[in-house]
């Protein structure tokens, strides 16, 4: 693909997220009115409300203009990366939000690396030994695994590598970069586990439907070395629905770690989430789903492009 159809297929991209991302904010603005009671309640955040307190919330939220002025009063603040203050803790939403923010991005990619090496590796292996032995024992702890909830694991791990054999901290998130890979590998191979043994299954299905198909048994009457057809036949094409599954998944370890974020006392944004919507911290609400918007949408950005780079034979020039 040209570089110059490379860059229309990006420019479109980029404009779809700028809209979607646009009708996301007003939706996650519109939580304020869709919250019971009035919008002053929800900004309370369960303080004692004096008529000082609730003119100085009016003011400061703008809630007697019209709605839609408030949106894009709101709107505009947030570009600048500005959701006001907690409700729960009175600090900026931005400065909570980016105090937690390392630990999970550093989780969730950590998290993303073991996937690939538990889940998509084995997955290429099963199919290539399918229906012996190894390929019915990966399949077989894949379908355990599958069937034990992530807390479950994290409270396993816990036990074995924490207690039993000492090996990794039990809690905390550590400080520098070897400190916290050492403090995140129990949490992150427990995230990881049940979905690389869902990754494992997709991979393998993917790559024994590639095995059955004509051109590959041809490559192989050809003569072609085993690791040719590995790697121009069979990956290039069994990868593909496996990219679209972990582009969805990328997203998944950012926002969706709450039990193991809490199981090792973590202090992330899952754990921050949960905390925000028990205490009905509106403004936190807002910025982080926003933010988990954002990363999905990206993520799915970075998959199309992967798309690109494995098999240049698929076109973007007619989507949008």
């Amino acid at each position: 693909m040209s570089v110059p159809s490379v860059l229309v297929f990006v420019a479109r991209r980029l404009g779809a997220m700028v809209v979607l991302m646009l009708l996301l904010s007003f939706g996650v603005f519109s939580l304020t009115y869709l919250a019971p009671g009035d919008a002053v309640d929800a900004l309370l955040g369960g303080r004692n409300s004096t008529p000082e307190l609730v003119n100085s919330l009016r003011e400061e939220y703008h809630l007697n203009d019209p709605f839609l002025t408030q949106y894009w009063i709101w709107a505009r603040e947030a570009l600048q990366f500005d959701f006001g203050d907690s409700t729960r803790t009175t600090l900026p939403v931005t400065d909570e939000i980016t105090i937690r923010l390392g630990a999970s991005v550093f989780l969730a990619v950590y998290a993303y690396l073991l996937t690939v090496l538990f889940g998509v590796i084995p997955g290429i292996v099963a199919a290539l030994k399918r229906h012996r032995a190894l390929d019915r024992a990966l399949v077989a702890g894949a379908v355990v695994t599958l069937s034990t909830p992530p807390f479950v694991l994290g409270i396993l791990m816990l036990y074995l590598f924490a207690v039993l054999m000492p090996m990794f901290p039990a809690a905390g998130k550590g400080e520098g970069f070897v400190d916290m890979l050492w403090h995140l590998t129990l949490p992150a191979v427990t995230l990881s586990l049940t979905i690389a043994a869902f990754m494992l299954r997709h991979t393998r299905a993917s790559m024994i439907t590639v095995l059955d198909q004509d051109y590959v048994t041809f490559a192989r009457a050809r003569g072609l070395a085993r690791s040719r057809v590995l790697r121009h036949y069979l990956l290039r094409n069994a990868l593909i629905p496996v990219i679209t599954v972990s582009g969805v998944l990328l997203s998944y370890f950012v926002t969706g770690a709450v039990l193991v974020e809490t199981t090792f006392s973590l202090g992330g944004l899952g754990e921050l989430l949960v905390r925000s919507a028990q205490d009905s911290d509106l403004p936190m609400i807002q910025g982080l789903t926003l933010l988990i918007a954002a990363v999905i949408v990206l993520a799915n950005l970075l998959t199309d492009l992967t798309y690109m780079a494995i098999d240049p034979r698929i076109r973007y020039e007619g989507r949008t």
